[in-house]
């Protein structure tokens, strides 16, 4: 099972979906840092919502979730590109609320003036960033509402995550664009479509196969699967990265720096790579020279 997102259709109808799975993955990002139970489902289900979202769009470039706040949560954010690699971090303060929390409920309640946008970033072309309000206390309660809001396309989402699975669901009902096709669509599909998802339980998402959960849910459908697609860890950290956010900080900046940090180190909060920059090498950047 492991890392797949597999997409589905149901046979003339104006409904398409996605099931989306990581385990291996999903081990390996919250295994960067020591994050307390609530952050850990929180940021499973932000990388399924991600992996999920990413499958809608049909540009080659990246979407990410991103959640910022005050107090004790700062910030997370989770990313999936057109090449199915996934990445994921947060940072937050000690909060005894996150440790015994069975679910991410916990840390939507602990949010102080909360903001979740939506970013994408196709390779060329413009990036765009909507503004999903957080007005539930779920990530997918939020993105269902931007989708009837924003999208205005009618969706239905249901996340689930443990320290060692995470899982997904996505189904929407896409607009009816000829007589034709209006004509062929079931009345009563998206309200039957909707109850059978609510049907399904948290550990059934994170622990069945895509094939097993869309049988148990629409079995009376005429469901049809393409090809699995496999999901992976990916980050797009680099020196070269980093040497633009030394030249983008000013040159004072980084003199300050190196006088009680030599040589420069930056750490990768996604895949905890460390870049080290020499003074030579950082004042390089200005053309500059040590004399």
């Amino acid at each position: 099972m492991s890392e797949l997102r597999q997409r589905f259709y149901i046979e003339n109808c104006p409904v398409r979906g996605e099931v989306v799975h990581l385990e291996k993955v999903l081990q390996t990002i919250l295994a960067q840092r020591d994050y307390p139970q609530a952050i850990q489902i929180l940021l499973g289900e932000m990388l399924s919502a991600t992996a999920l979202l990413a499958s809608t769009l049909k540009i080659k470039g990246r979407i990410s979730l991103q959640i910022q706040a005050a107090g004790t949560f700062k910030w997370a954010m989770a990313e999936c590109n057109h090449l199915g690699q996934i990445r994921a971090s947060a940072d937050y303060e000690e909060d005894p609320r996150f440790i015994e929390a069975e679910d991410s409920s916990t840390v939507f309640k602990a949010l102080v003036s909360p903001v979740l946008f939506i970013n994408i970033e196709p390779e060329f072309g413009e990036r765009y960033q909507g503004i999903v309000p957080i007005e539930h206390d779920t990530l997918a309660g939020c993105l269902m509402q931007y989708y009837d809001l924003s999208a205005q396309i009618p969706t239905k989402i249901r996340l689930a995550s443990t320290a060692q699975h995470s899982g997904g669901l996505l189904i929407q009902l896409l607009p009816r664009i000829s007589e034709e096709e209006q004509q062929l669509v079931d009345d009563d599909l998206w309200p039957r479509l909707t109850m059978l998802t609510d049907t399904l339980k948290p550990a059934e998402l994170t622990d069945l196969e895509a094939t097993e959960i869309l049988y148990r849910l629409y079995n009376e459908e005429d469901v049809r699967l393409p090809e699995v697609e496999q999901l992976s860890f990916g980050c797009t950290c680099s020196k070269e990265r980093c040497a633009n956010a030394l030249v983008q900080i000013g040159v004072e900046a980084v003199r300050e720096t190196l006088e009680f940090q030599n040589p420069i180190t930056m750490d990768c909060q996604f895949c905890s790579t460390r870049y080290t920059f020499t003074a030579e090498e950082a004042f390089g950047l200005f053309g500059q020279h040590l004399s």
